[in-house]
């Protein structure tokens, strides 16, 4: 049986990016002090913009509106690849915990892509 889809946060590219952002916020809490208005608020910023794109994407009452705010989010993933990159040279994470955070940001652009691509076969959103 499909799950009907009352709000944004029953979509599951909205359930996969929260809980890589909830992840993400839980990682920076052990970086250094000094990256506090660096890289841990890029990190932050644009693990919560993933969410925020979404939710705003589905709050519009037109499906190229609600695919552009999707594309948006996952320009966002892309950068939070960037972003863990830089945290792994920096050694404030090790392999490990970067191949598993790689791995399921790419899970989520998979998904968006997915979702995008359901959207760009709709005529009307409701």
């Amino acid at each position: 049986m499909k799950e009907e889809i009352k709000s944004f946060e029953d979509l599951e590219c909205f359930k996969q990016c929260k809980a890589l952002r909830q992840k993400v916020s839980k990682l920076v809490k052990t970086f250094p002090t000094i990256e506090q208005y660096r890289l841990t608020d890029q990190l932050l910023r644009c693990s919560r913009s993933t969410t925020n794109n979404i939710a705003e994407g589905y709050g519009r009452f037109h499906f190229k509106e609600n695919a552009q705010f999707c594309r948006h989010a996952r320009g966002s993933l892309f950068e939070l690849l960037d972003h863990l990159q830089i945290a792994f040279e920096e050694s404030y994470i090790d392999t490990t915990e970067l191949k598993a955070l790689e791995t399921e940001t790419k899970n989520c652009i998979k998904i968006l892509n997915g979702f995008i691509k359901y959207l760009s076969t709709q005529t009307t959103q409701k």
